[in-house]
C-alpha cells in the first residue's frame, strides 16, 4: 500500500440553498477542490460521492454533468452520515492500492429543513430492517435525539457529569464557529442562554443539538511520493479507518445507543495503531457532535481523557483553542451545521486546512496532526488521521 496525500480541499459554505441542486452544491466543492490543488477534471481517475438522504440519485454522476464527463469511474456511497467519510476512504482506498493516481472524495447533502426520515416511513423502515415492530419505547429510544438523551443521562449516572457540563459544548462550538465563515450559523451562544433553550431530549437542548441544512466538502488526492508536483503543503493520511457495529451483550435487541460508544473505540484502536500515533500525539480533532453529549461521550472514546473525565474536561477549557487539544475547532455540527453526507469530508477538509496553517481566525497553532471522526448512527464509524 501507498501514503497517500490530500493536495487539495474545498468546501461550500454550509446553509441552505434551495435555488441550487444537490449536484450544483457538490459540484462547486469539487471545482474549488480542484483548483486547490492545481489540477484539472482531466487528471482524476476516479470520483467518490458520498450522500444519505438520496442514495439512488447517482449523486456522482449527476456532480459530472455539471463540471465534464470524463468517463471516470464513479463510486456512490451511502453510510448515514459517515458517508462522505465512507466516500473518502474509497477514494483513499484507489490510490493507496495503486489503481489509481488522483482521485477525488465528495461528501453531499440538500436537507433544508426537513427531517430524516418522514414518520410514514416508520413500518417499511422497520420491515427492511427485519424487525417486526418499531422498538421506540419498548427497548430504548430509536430517533437520535433518543439515543443521545439515553447515553447522556447514563454519563451523568455513573460519572457524576452535569446539564452545565454538556451545555459547555455548545458555548464552547457556538463561540468558534464565529471565527469560521464556512459556519452555518457564527452566534455567540452563552451557557445561560444554552441552558435556558427549549429542551429537546434532556440534557439537549435546542442549541446542544445539530441544525439540518444543505452543503457540501471536497478533497483530491495523490500518492505521498507524487504530492509536491501539484502543492507545496500536502497533508499526509496517516490513518483512514471505517468501522460497523460488533455484536454487543449490553442490548441485543437495539444497540444502537451503547455501540455509538463501541464503534468509535474500535475505530480510534485500529486508526491509532495505523497511523503509530496516539491520542497524546494530536493536535486537534474535529468530532461528530451531533449533539453537545456525543462530544463529551467522545472524548473519553478516542482517549483524549480518561475514563469519566470528561466533564472536568470541559471545565478546566482544554478543547478549546488554546485549549491542550482543540476539538471542533470549525464551530462542529452544532453551529457550522450537519448537512448528513456532506460532514464527513468537511470534517478532513477542516483539519487539512488546519495542517496547512489556512484556518484563519480559528488556526490552532503549531497544528501537525489532527483526527477527523465521523459516527454513522446504527452502522460505521470513520476515523482519519492527518499530518502535515
Amino acid at each position: 500500500m501507498r501514503d497517500v496525500a490530500i493536495i487539495g480541499a474545498g468546501m461550500v459554505k454550509f446553509g441552505r440553498y434551495p435555488e441550487k441542486s444537490i449536484s450544483r452544491i457538490g459540484a462547486e466543492a469539487v471545482l474549488a477542490a480542484l483548483k486547490d490543488a492545481s489540477v484539472s477534471l482531466r487528471d482524476v481517475q476516479l470520483l467518490a460521492a458520498g450522500n444519505f438522504l438520496l442514495p439512488s440519485s447517482l449523486v456522482g454522476q449527476h456532480i459530472l454533468y455539471w463540471i465534464g464527463q470524463t468517463g471516470i469511474p464513479v463510486v456512490n456511497v451511502t453510510n448515514l452520515c459517515a458517508s462522505g467519510s465512507t466516500a473518502f476512504r474509497e477514494a483513499y482506498i484507489g490510490v493507496a492500492s495503486g489503481m489509481h493516481d488522483l482521485t477525488v472524495a465528495v461528501g453531499v447533502e440538500q436537507m433544508g429543513k426537513a427531517g430524516i426520515i418522514p414518520p410514514t416511513a416508520t413500518d417499511e423502515i422497520c420491515n427492511k430492517m427485519g424487525l417486526e415492530y418499531d422498538v421506540e419505547g419498548v427497548a430504548g429510544p430509536s430517533t437520535t435525539p433518543g439515543v443521545f438523551s439515553l447515553l447522556g443521562v447514563e454519563h451523568m449516572r455513573k460519572y457524576g457529569t452535569t446539564f452545565a457540563q454538556f451545555a459547555k459544548v455548545a458555548v464552547k462550538n457556538h463561540h468558534h464557529s464565529t471565527l469560521n465563515p464556512y459556519a452555518q450559523y457564527q452566534v455567540e451562544t452563552p451557557l445561560e442562554t444554552v441552558m435556558n433553550a427549549r429542551m429537546i431530549a434532556y440534557p439537549n437542548t435546542l442549541y446542544m443539538c445539530s441544525p439540518t441544512g444543505d452543503g457540501a466538502g471536497a478533497v483530491v488526492l495523490a500518492p505521498w511520493d507524487q504530492a509536491r508536483r501539484y502543492t507545496s503543503k500536502p497533508v499526509r493520511v496517516a490513518a483512514s479507518i471505517l468501522t460497523c457495529i460488533p455484536w454487543s451483550s449490553n442490548d441485543p435487541l437495539y444497540p444502537l445507543a451503547w455501540d455509538v460508544n463501541t464503534v468509535t473505540r474500535l475505530a480510534a484502536q485500529q486508526a491509532y495503531e495505523q497511523a503509530g500515533l496516539g491520542a497524546e500525539d494530536l493536535d486537534l480533532v474535529e468530532l461528530h457532535d451531533c449533539f453537545a453529549t456525543a462530544e463529551l461521550l467522545h472524548y473519553e472514546n478516542l482517549g483524549l481523557c480518561g475514563e469519566g473525565e470528561a466533564g472536568r474536561f470541559i471545565d478546566e477549557g482544554h478543547t478549546y483553542i488554546g485549549g491542550r487539544i482543540p476539538v471542533n475547532a470549525s464551530g462542529g455540527l452544532l453551529s457550522k451545521g450537519h448537512p448528513l453526507g456532506a460532514t464527513g469530508v468537511a470534517n478532513i477538509v477542516e483539519v487539512a486546512w488546519q495542517l496547512r496553517g489556512e484556518a484563519g481566525a480559528r488556526q490552532v497553532e503549531g497544528a501537525k496532526v489532527g483526527l477527523a471522526h465521523v459516527i454513522g448512527l446504527g452502522s460505521a464509524c470513520t476515523i482519519n488521521i492527518l499530518q502535515s
